[in-house]
């Protein structure tokens, strides 16, 4: 099978259950922010060293996987004629809570915050700070999808939950790496 298919030459594109879109939809704008969130998330994991933490993010990627597949499914595509679920995986509370615990057990050993952090640090946590913002337009863009086509608010819960969980991943990783944080404290300008 090649690679290339031809069919999106004239700016269409396929979801998942065969619609043909506008590669400039709010669907397809959407799962291909999440892609660009996997595939950040793939730099930074190149710069981190530490195998639980390396462990959590490919667990993560994984999940994004499902999000895009579901982003990239309409509502009315999600089962099949024959009543069973057209995509085998799909996000749920399990997942959210599953980042809740990861960032709590990272939070217990990081000084309580009391400025805002300058993103940056070490190569790593200035990856996972990038990866943060983007993470942050993927779940705008599938709030902008929610308004004219549902959504699923798992799928936006686990952005915005996934998005602080980066945040405090890029505060842990820079203390492994003994990179001091730089704050943003408008008393000190």
């Amino acid at each position: 099978m090649k690679i290339y298919t031809k069919t999106g030459d004239k700016g269409q594109t396929a979801l998942y259950g065969g619609t043909r879109v506008s590669k400039a939809s709010a669907r397809v704008d959407s799962y291909g922010n999440i892609d660009e969130l996997n595939s950040f998330i793939g730099i930074a994991k190149s710069h981190i060293q530490d195998e639980e933490v390396l462990k959590q993010l490919k667990k993560i990627q994984f999940d994004l996987f499902t999000v895009g597949s579901e982003a990239a499914t309409p509502v009315d595509k999600l089962m099949l004629a024959n009543g069973k679920s057209r995509l085998p995986l799909i996000i749920a509370e399990t997942e959210i809570e599953e980042l809740e615990q990861w960032m709590d057990a990272f939070d217990e050993k990081l000084e309580p915050l009391q400025y805002f952090i300058l993103p940056g640090g070490g190569k790593s946590a200035t990856f996972l700070h990038a990866a943060r913002t983007i993470c942050r337009r993927a779940e705008r863009s599938l709030v902008f999808l929610n308004e004219s086509e549902e959504v699923r608010p798992e799928l936006i819960k686990y952005l915005n939950r996934l998005s602080d969980y980066l945040f405090v991943l890029a505060r842990y990783v820079s203390k492994l790496n003994g990179e001091p944080e730089e704050y943003w404290n408008p008393n000190e300008r």
